[in-house]
């Protein structure tokens, strides 16, 4: 049984986990989520997702509960990581924001921008293309970052129609700047699980 851990300090990782545990029974996969609060639960996955929130509080979580480093290390060794949101700046190389942490794990080479849309009452849906799933989906994004620039090492996944990207990957760090976990679209809880496992 593969264990596929969700972050779960702060945000949206309720509904990360439900959204894994409706994959599983639809698509009968051998998978079972785990919700990580600490380093023990963290030692029995290879694969993570880190949710939407606020990137600030989770970081500050993750030092207070030594999580923070550990998953620093794995990144580079042999933890599969999807960030959506405020996960996607905590996985960035670099942030923009105008608070003075910006430490972050620096699991993939691209530039975020925190709440780059605006406060709360921007957030919006709308469908966005991924080419490797051949199709539309729906996404929410809710005082999101946007992706500024990217190596050239990086997979730029889908952009908008205004061509903001917001869905990458490098080896084995995805990021979306939106929330797929707020729809009842699977896909890309899907790709992560069998791209990664």
């Amino acid at each position: 049984m593969n264990k596929i851990g969700v972050l779960a300090l702060q945000g949206s990782f309720n509904e990360h986990y439900n959204a894994l545990l409706k994959l599983k029974l639809q698509n009968n996969l051998e998978i079972e989520p785990l919700l990580v609060r600490s380093i023990n639960d963290l030692n029995q996955v290879n694969l993570l997702i880190i949710p939407g929130g606020e990137s600030t509080v989770i970081r500050k979580l993750l030092i207070k509960s030594g999580l923070f480093e550990l998953i620093k290390k794995r990144i580079n060794k042999d933890l599969a990581v999807w960030g959506t949101c405020a996960g996607a700046i905590l996985l960035s190389s670099n942030i923009i924001s105008s608070t003075k942490d910006q430490s972050s794990f620096n699991g993939i080479d691209i530039t975020i921008e925190r709440n780059a849309y605006g406060a709360a009452q921007d957030s919006f849906e709308s469908q966005i293309y991924i080419q490797e799933f051949g199709k539309e989906i729906p996404a929410v994004f809710i005082r999101a970052p946007k992706i500024r620039s990217v190596s050239d090492k990086v997979v730029i996944m889908a952009k908008t129609n205004n061509e903001n990207i917001v869905a990458a990957y490098k080896d084995k760090c995805l990021v979306t700047t939106f929330h797929p976990e707020l729809t009842n679209d699977l896909s890309f809880h899907e790709y992560f699980v069998k791209k990664f496992s």
